[in-house]
Formats: C-alpha cells, sequence, structure tokens
C-alpha cells in the first residue's frame, strides 16, 4: 500500500553538522527510514575529516537504521558531485558552524535553512555504556525533532 507524504515534508532536504561523521549522517538514516523515499534527503559537513562514528553506527542500528555504508563528504566535495546547494528545498543545520555555512552558501538562493541545535555526543562518557547513552539521546533528540517538524512517519 502507498502511503502519502505529509504535506510538511519537502520535495529535497540537506542535513548538515561540522563532520558529516555522527549528527547529520544519524538525521539521514532516521528521516530516510521515517520518510521512505517521498524526499530526496543527503548530509553533508563543513569538513570531511572523519568516517562515520561507530557508535553512531551501533544505537542506529538498534532502531533498524544502517550508517554503515555512508561515507562523509563536505559542502565543497556535494557540490563538486553535482549536488548543488541550490537544488535542495530546507537545509537543516545541526551545529552552529555548519548554519553559518549553510547561511553563507545561500545568501544567493531562496532556500529555508532551519537550525536545530542538536547534542554533540563526541567525546562525552568515560566508559563504553556512558558514551552510547550520549550517542542514544542524539539519535533520539534526531527523530523527536524530525516527528515534531513533519509530522508521523509513513513507513
Amino acid at each position: 500500500m502507498e502511503h502519502s507524504v505529509p504535506e510538511t515534508l519537502p520535495g529535497s532536504l540537506l542535513f548538515c553538522c561540522d563532520h558529516n561523521a555522527v549528527r547529520s549522517p544519524m538525521a539521514e538514516g532516521i528521516m530516510k527510514k521515517l520518510y521512505g523515499t517521498g524526499c530526496y534527503i543527503q548530509s553533508v559537513g563543513v569538513r570531511n575529516d572523519l568516517e562515520i562514528d561507530g557508535f553512531a553506527i551501533a544505537v542506529c542500528q538498534e532502531i533498524g537504521v544502517e550508517l554503515g555504508r555512508h561515507r562523509s563528504r563536505s559542502f565543497d566535495e556535494m557540490e563538486q558531485m553535482g549536488d548543488a546547494l541550490g537544488s535542495f528545498d530546507m537545509v537543516l543545520a545541526l551545529s552552529p558552524a555548519s548554519q553559518r555555512r549553510a547561511l553563507d552558501l545561500t545568501r544567493c538562493y531562496h532556500l529555508d535553512v532551519e537550525y536545530w541545535p542538536v547534542l554533540d555526543p563526541t567525546g562525552l562518557g568515560e566508559s563504553r555504556a556512558d558514551r552510547l547513552a550520549s550517542y542514544r539521546q542524539t539519535r533520539d533528540q534526531i527523530r523527536e525533532r524530525l516527528i515534531a517538524r513533519f509530522g508521523p512517519p509513513v513507513t
């Protein structure tokens, strides 16, 4: 059965954070899980100097979101690969640095840039269990914000 896409869902959405290694790939994966393919979804970082974070992969697997194949990329690489920022309907920035970069890059475009302050879990917690708890908090925060913004999941 075909699920209808919520009215509030943009046609294309770009998530961005600092490294495209934790928050924005989590948001991209969770968004795809919640809303399927009704929206073109990508994620980038201000820099791509880190690979996808193992804790992010682990906590997303717990809710059926696969991030293991994610490859980090920067705004510049995205543009080089043909995904122009202006082709997105909306940008969701999950860190102050990515919000600044997105606003900088969107001066030429009529594009909605929303800022969602989402906890950066990297470096929080001493033990593996504590670190996983921080990453779960970030994951759940992203999931709750997505549902609050775009409505109930369609998948």
